[in-house]
């Protein structure tokens, strides 16, 4: 019998039953014990892999190529410079290559349209690895994170503060209102998610439950939350926009009085990284040079406090990038969930 994955690419949360994205969670914590336990699980033994990244990364690639190799396949990384993929050759001849030497196909890039090109004539599964509009992939590891530490998804709040239309945004709305989570997106007006994406969420969260709420109102916003989420200020490719997201952002950083406002002591802290929480980095030296601040979307002490769960997210984009490359490709018996 066919598994409900078998050969179907990820390309975003929309295209998945509540039932299939827990499914995922729940395979992903299944896969993450079996790590910890030292158990093999190599469900693609002999499969090829390609890693196409228009944008650079550190969580996503080591993600793939660590969850390839764990799963018995052989990850290819193939960067900007190493492809001509819409610069010689089009999207979708590059997409019938590559789908007759790979057995499967990441791609992190910009456009949307250029994941769902790759998907429509590679021929094998595509995963995306984040584009401008979704980040799939993170949203496995963000849900498993917030359901290891209450047991549960199903009327938890999470509030997101900071650039409400960005990608990561976008995911976690709709993938909140799937699953019947309470998504806040807490931003400047000026920077709400597209009424579009909006609207999608609140026709999912009718049929799970779940509340949508976008708000610029801080206190509002994060009231009774059980996680706070941010994401940097300047997304790549807006570096031009530093200054005014800076002015513009500043009071919807998280710090200990925001998780305090919460009202709830057990909050926990999210974000996808990297984080300017110091000034440890380029950016970080240049924002406190040219604008004054040493801190970003986060506060130092938020970021080391016990409140935050963000590098056991960052290990979960392992094994949820495991869970879909094998439920996806693996052949495994998952008839339906």
């Amino acid at each position: 019998m066919k598994s409900v994955f078998q050969k179907r690419s990820f390309l975003k949360e929309k295209d998945f039953t509540k039932e299939e994205l827990m499914y995922l969670i729940d395979f992903s914590a299944h896969l993450k014990d079996m790590k910890k336990k030292g158990i093999p699980h190599r469900y693609l033994e002999g499969k090829n892999i390609a890693l196409l990244f228009e944008k650079a990364s550190t969580r996503t690639r080591s993600a793939f190529t660590t969850a390839s190799i764990d799963l018995g396949a052989h990850p290819e990384y193939l960067g900007k410079n190493d492809i001509q993929i819409g610069k010689k050759e089009s999207i979708e001849d590059t997409a019938k290559v590559l789908g007759r030497m790979f057995d499967g196909i990441e791609f992190r890039g910009f456009k949307q349209e250029s994941v769902e090109l790759l998907a429509e004539h590679a021929g094998v599964p595509v995963w995306n690895g984040l584009t401008d509009e979704w980040h799939p992939t993170q949203m496995i590891a963000d849900y498993l994170t917030l359901k290891e530490n209450f047991g549960k998804l199903e009327g938890l709040t999470l509030a997101y503060t900071g650039d409400g239309r960005n990608n990561v945004a976008n995911s976690l709305l709709v993938t909140g209102a799937i699953l019947g989570v309470n998504v806040h997106i807490v931003s400047p007006e000026s920077l709400f998610p597209d009424q579009e994406i909006v609207d999608l969420a609140k026709d999912y969260a009718e049929k799970s439950g779940s509340q949508i709420l976008v708000t610029d109102d801080v206190k509002k916003g994060v009231k009774g939350a059980d996680a706070l989420y941010t994401d940097v200020w300047v997304s790549m490719g807006e570096e031009d926009k530093f200054e005014e997201r800076v002015n513009l952002l500043k009071p919807y950083q998280i710090n200990m009085a925001m998780l305090n406002n919460t009202g709830k002591d057990e909050t926990i802290l999210l974000h996808c990284l990297p984080a300017f929480h110091d000034t440890q980095t380029e950016y970080g030296k240049m924002v406190e040079e040219k604008f004054g601040e040493i801190e970003m979307e986060v506060t130092d002490k938020a970021f080391r406090s016990k409140h935050a769960r963000q590098f056991d997210q960052a290990e979960n984009r392992m094994h949820s990038i495991k869970a879909i490359m094998a439920a996806t490709l693996g052949n495994l018996f998952i008839p339906h969930v």
